[in-house]
């Protein structure tokens, strides 16, 4: 099996060689591609405006100046054109991708393109908290990560579905089992501008989380699963038509 690791937090992440020790746990046959610099949070988002710069840092591993989906694409389109991938495995992130992070993440992306070029993808994430932002609990990852793996493979991804993966923050002794989920949603009222003043007291902002109030997560989501110090394991589909909406809506404009 060829395996692609990519990322969004960039080719010298820690996240990034977990990722690549739970490929070669599955294989022998492993190539990185990842962005030059930290690509968090562009989403499936392509470079259109700019040259895409690509570097050989060693012998299959390539960093590229542009996002996620670019990487996958150079790699599928480009560096590995005598022989496609099997397998993209995207991440391993530096904090979690659950519910609304889905739709911003780079990390997901890098799995969805994968996806669009007809790849069986998994994209992969490593939860932290605030006391441990600087050192999150990387062995979950390496411990569980080839079994899930195996796991989803064994299962068969089917065409047009990704597998979106989080670890919980807790060490790989601490994970309580693994539940495959559906997708959750937080509390937009927490999303917040933070105003802040710089040395020359020009304003600037940054977007943010209130930690205060958060509710009790669903049962059966991604958010609860973490919560509860389980892996989450849940299948996205490229195909977002809204199928129920949709016969709805054309009832509406008969």
């Amino acid at each position: 099996m060829r395996i692609l690791v990519t990322n969004d937090d960039g080719i010298h992440a820690e996240g990034l060689k977990v990722c690549e020790d739970i490929a070669r746990a599955l294989s022998d046959d492993v190539w990185v591609v990842a962005p030059e610099t930290d690509n968090s949070g562009v989403s499936h988002s392509l470079s259109l405006n700019d040259p895409l710069r690509l570097r050989e840092v060693t012998p299959r591993h390539f960093a590229v100046k542009g996002t996620p989906t670019d990487c996958v694409i150079m790699a599928v389109r480009h560096i590995m054109t005598e022989r496609r991938p099997d397998l993209v495995l995207s991440g391993v992130n530096r904090g979690q991708n659950v519910a609304e992070d889905v739709g911003y993440s780079g990390t997901v992306a890098g799995a969805l393109e994968g996806t669009v070029l007809n790849i069986p993808s998994i994209a992969l994430s490593q939860a932290y908290g605030p006391g441990n932002r600087d050192a999150p609990p990387w062995d979950t990852g390496r411990s569980f990560g080839p079994d899930v793996v195996r796991k989803i493979l064994a299962t068969g991804i089917p065409k047009g579905s990704l597998v979106n993966v989080n670890f919980p923050d807790c060490h790989a002794d601490g994970v309580q089992g693994i539940a495959v989920t559906a997708q959750g949603k937080r509390d937009q009222e927490l999303l917040r501008i933070e105003p802040r003043f710089d040395g020359r007291t020009n304003p600037y902002f940054w977007i943010a989380f209130s930690r205060k109030g958060k509710p009790t997560p669903v049962d059966g989501t991604d958010l609860s699963a973490l919560a509860q110090n389980r892996i989450s394991v849940t299948p996205l589909r490229l195909d977002q038509t809204d199928h129920d909406f949709m016969t709805r809506l054309a009832d509406g404009f008969d």
